[in-house]
């Protein structure tokens, strides 16, 4: 077995053993260079305790069976310590250690997220899908959730521009949800990017999607909020790009919120009032997109809490 495989399916393995921290095995994975030196450290105590002639390479040989079913399933996995490893997630402390994707694997370091609530407003749906059109035909990536609602209209404008769309899902990438939006992840995967940091089967549920939310903040170098009420998941995102160092685009009319009102005193917090002016901001955002990812607004990292 080649030792790339080796090391991403001892990756898999730490990461299915009862009980694993995914961002302690990662962190240890990263520490040490070698999944497999980690496994096989883990696996030591076990041995002593219950005699096997090699947990390590049986611990391997199931995990890499679970990597090639995944790959007859046309999904694609990429880890933490893979060269392709999407650069922009190292940078964030919720970094998964493992990625599904189905679709077309780009940089995306040109790449803004679109989100806003799943009972939107007619306005906000109508923002949502001019700001995603702009950026599409801007040649950046539009990055959304897959929700119904904002990211919907998000994904659909961005699509019938003939621009790029990436879907950060709070569901394993073989589940669809919600499931009206079934056909729009199939076009999706097709035409753009669908990724997951679960398990390809995972069901939705409730503790995903700010973990979703966090990788799609990583993922995209800026965040526009179109609508979001306090418990909506697109407000959680705004506070996960400001600790991400990202910025954060959002209209006035949200400051009828306390939150909002907090996070529009934070540096690289932009509140602009109608869409003409979110789009110049927009468009601001792409120009500093254009002269390099070193070129967007230094932004102090806040607290670290999920």
């Amino acid at each position: 077995m080649a030792s790339e495989l080796r090391e991403r399916a001892a990756l898999v393995a730490l990461l299915q053993r009862p009980g694993a921290s995914w961002a302690d095995v990662a962190l240890a994975v990263l520490e040490q260079g070698s999944a497999v030196a980690v496994l096989a450290s883990e696996l030591q105590v076990q041995a002593t305790l219950f005699p096997e002639p090699d947990l390590v390479e049986s611990a391997i040989v199931q995990a890499a069976e679970s990597l090639a079913k995944w790959e007859n399933q046309g999904i694609t996995v990429r880890t933490c310590l893979d060269a392709d490893y999407p650069s922009q997630l190292r940078s964030i402390h919720q970094m998964p250690p493992i990625l599904f994707s189905r679709g077309i694997s780009a940089h995306d370091q040109r790449a803004i997220a679109v989100v806003g609530t799943r009972q939107a407003s007619e306005q906000g749906l109508r923002i949502a899908a001019a700001v995603a059109h702009d950026l599409a035909v801007n040649g950046v990536t539009v990055v959304s959730g897959l929700a119904r609602g904002i990211d919907t209209a998000a994904h659909r404008a961005a699509l019938e521009a003939g621009g790029r769309t990436v879907a950060v899902i709070g569901t394993g990438i073989n589940k669809f949800y919600p499931a009206e939006n079934r056909s729009l992840q199939e076009r999706i995967s097709r035409e753009g990017l669908v990724v997951s940091q679960f398990w390809p089967d995972s069901p939705p549920h409730q503790r995903n999607f700010p973990m979703r939310n966090a990788v799609m903040s990583g993922y995209a170098a800026a965040t526009v909020v179109v609508e979001a009420p306090w418990k909506s998941g697109a407000r959680i995102q705004a506070r996960l790009a400001l600790e991400h160092g990202r910025p954060v685009v959002m209209p006035k009319e949200l400051l009828e919120h306390d939150w909002a009102r907090d996070y529009a005193k934070k540096p690289g917090v932009h509140v602009v009032s109608g869409l003409r002016e979110l789009l110049a901001v927009v468009e601001g955002l792409i120009a500093e997109l254009n002269a390099g990812p070193d070129s967007l607004p230094e932004i102090p990292i806040l607290a670290r809490s999920c």
